[in-house]
């Protein structure tokens, strides 16, 4: 199936994305089931991906098979020292390795990114080894991954390869849970902590989200991958690069009116669109018995309203100079 969607993107065409105004530096849209491009916009340009890499954390970290009960205690070297990004989780908390990757995806949180590779087999070495090794059999030509956060600018992707991640990604129950997650309280430190997803968009009317992962630094900008289902297809999005969050998700709103078509504000406003459409079916009625009217009279009607505005004004410009002097 991956071969498949490779041949697809090498051929893609970029008309769609002149029918779209998009925010994001670089996009790509592909239909699951197909392959086929839907839109691109700079998709084979390498940039930083922020904590989208986190999906190949998880990844990684489910592939060593880990005992998922294990307690992680949260120590000083998983504290962010790069760009001091605040964290809910205490140093010296001690959660178990499936809440701790439950921070990690769904509020994606950089300690507890940090704290999974730490704990991996062999060390964060043996983490570095274990992302190239995976890289390479998905066949990310164009991607670096130095660690596990995202935090550095040396993360770095492309669309095209990231498309690639979020399928492999989607094949993880746990991350497609994870992501998809509206909410979740967490037991830290004796006392139960609600944590919210990143994206917006996940639990929203009308969207069905299979895989989310939103991301964002400075290097970076707003980035999203999301694979979701509208117009009765699967499809998986990469934005990347957008300059505020607002742009990111309008971007995702204007690509799913792009795929289900005329239906989309349907689907999104449907009580709005009945009744506006309700008031259209009412205007015919009101057009013919307007007709009744006898014309002369409507005519003299306006007419004297008109002179009678006229009269009002000049009564008042000649009060508002008597003023003024």
């Amino acid at each position: 199936m991956l071969k498949k969607i490779v041949a697809v993107l090498l051929s893609t065409f970029t008309a769609a994305a002149l029918a779209v105004p998009l925010g994001s530096q670089s996009v790509l849209v592909v239909e699951d089931d197909t392959g086929k491009v839907i839109l691109e916009k700079n998709a084979d340009v390498q940039v930083p991906i922020a904590s989208l890499t986190k999906l190949m954390t998880a990844m990684v970290v489910l592939d060593s098979k880990p005992d998922m009960k294990e307690a992680i205690e949260i120590d000083r070297t998983d504290v962010d020292m790069l760009k001091h990004s605040t964290s809910r989780v205490p140093v010296g908390a001690a959660i178990s390795r499936a809440d701790v990757l439950q921070l990690a995806l769904m509020s994606s949180d950089n300690r507890a990114a940090a704290s999974l590779a730490r704990t991996y087999p062999g060390g964060m070495e043996g983490f570095r080894r274990a992302v190239n090794a995976k890289i390479r059999l998905l066949g990310m030509h164009n991607t670096v991954i130095e660690e596990p956060t995202g935090l550095s600018p040396h993360n770095r992707s492309t669309a095209t390869d990231l498309v690639k991640m979020a399928h492999a990604a989607s094949l993880y129950p746990e991350i497609t849970r994870i992501t998809t997650d509206k909410k979740d309280l967490i037991h830290i430190k004796g006392r139960d902590v609600e944590y919210h997803n990143t994206n917006r968009l996940v639990g929203a009317k009308g969207w069905d989200v299979g895989l989310s992962k939103t991301g964002y630094t400075e290097e970076a900008g707003r980035c999203l991958i999301m694979r979701f289902k509208s117009g009765g297809k699967n499809n998986t999005l990469v934005l990347l690069n957008a300059k505020a969050n607002s742009a990111r998700l309008t971007d995702a709103v204007n690509i799913r009116r792009l795929i289900v078509g005329p239906e989309a504000r349907s689907l999104e406003r449907p009580r709005m669109l009945k009744a506006s459409a309700k008031v259209k079916a009412e205007k015919p009625r009101v057009v013919k018995a307007s007709a009744k009217a006898k014309p002369v009279r409507k005519a003299r009607i306006v007419k004297t309203s008109v002179k009678a505005k006229k009269q009002a004004a000049a009564v008042k410009a000649s009060k508002r100079t008597s003023r003024e002097m």
